[in-house]
């Protein structure tokens, strides 16, 4: 069985025992959390069920396995003959979860 779900405003397919890298939600590590934004259930070679815009009563159980950080990124503004240059850093803080059960 696979779920299609939404968080940080991205969406992941996931089945059980996937590893997942979503971005940081209110949780520590060890924790399990309920993914509720289910957009489309499915089975190998069976039915699938699509929402509009969520699957009723379907949950994605996950726990939280580490808490990290993205990658560095360099953020640089140019504009040429103007004397105007900005340089900016950003890194995304991440989480690490597996995904125990989809319930639907």
């Amino acid at each position: 069985m696979f779920a299609v779900i939404r968080t940080g405003g991205k969406q992941y397919k996931v089945a059980k025992d996937d590893l997942l890298e979503i971005e940081r939600l209110d949780a520590k590590a060890g924790d399990k959390i309920e993914l509720g934004e289910v957009l489309m259930l499915g089975a190998e070679g069976g039915e699938t069920k699509v929402g509009a815009p969520l699957v009723d009563g379907a949950k994605v159980k996950a726990e939280v396995v580490d808490l990290t950080r993205g990658p560095k990124l360099t953020i640089f503004k140019k504009r040429r003959r103007q004397n105007y240059r900005r340089k900016n850093g950003h890194r995304q803080d991440l989480m690490l979860v597996k995904i125990l059960d989809i319930a639907g």
